[in-house]
């Protein structure tokens, strides 16, 4: 199993946590997104366990491009946040279980051994909010833009980055700030991260 957790203190708990189950084996440990794909390929794991916060690469994007590196391994979500939204992109991106921290620890081994053996592994209470929630009314390209905003990129950067205008990029903000309701573009990059859309 390969485990994906920024937290050092929260990596090294689960790690001595899994260590006690006698069928679970953790053979990789990475702090950032961007780590996990190559150490999944040297490691070949059955299960990855990903946090959906990390730097470098967020775990949802990570999730997608490992299920498509390395399509055996399976991958279960693990995130503070309980977001609607945040599961139907983990699912988007091939995961097979989307579970929040907060769950009892033998809730983690056993979504592990249920995820190696091809089940689906999600929260009740979680998959009924998900289909309760709205799909993102963002297209793919103003996704992308908010995205970038909400990493700190300024307006230039944004265009220079996605190959647009300054004008044009400022105009996507424009429109996600009105298609959203939101106050201005802060309020927007709230309103997508909490909906799970980010």
């Amino acid at each position: 199993m390969l485990l994906a957790e920024d937290m050092h203190m929260v990596r090294g708990a689960l790690v001595a946590l899994l260590d006690l189950e006698p069928d679970i084996e953790v053979v990789a440990q990475v702090a950032a997104g961007d780590e996990i794909v190559p150490m999944a390929l040297a490691h070949d794991p059955d299960v990855a366990v990903i946090d959906v916060e990390l730097p470098g690469v967020d775990g949802l994007t990570a999730t997608a491009e490992l299920r498509r590196r390395l399509p055996r391994c399976q991958v279960l979500i693990v995130t503070s946040f309980s977001r609607p939204g945040s599961v139907r992109r983990a699912f988007a991106a091939r995961a097979s279980g989307f579970l929040v921290k907060d769950a009892p620890p033998d809730r983690l081994a056993d979504a592990i051994r249920r995820v190696a053996a091809g089940e689906r592994v999600v929260d009740p209470a979680l998959a009924v909010a998900a289909l309760e929630t709205a799909e993102s009314p963002l297209r793919p390209r103003e996704l992308e833009v908010l995205r970038q905003f909400a990493d700190g990129e300024d307006v230039a950067d944004i265009a220079g980055a996605l190959f647009l205008s300054v004008g044009t990029v400022r105009n996507y903000l424009t429109g996600i700030v009105t298609t959203l309701n939101a106050r201005n573009r802060l309020h927007a990059v709230r309103i997508a991260q909490e909906a799970g859309w980010l």
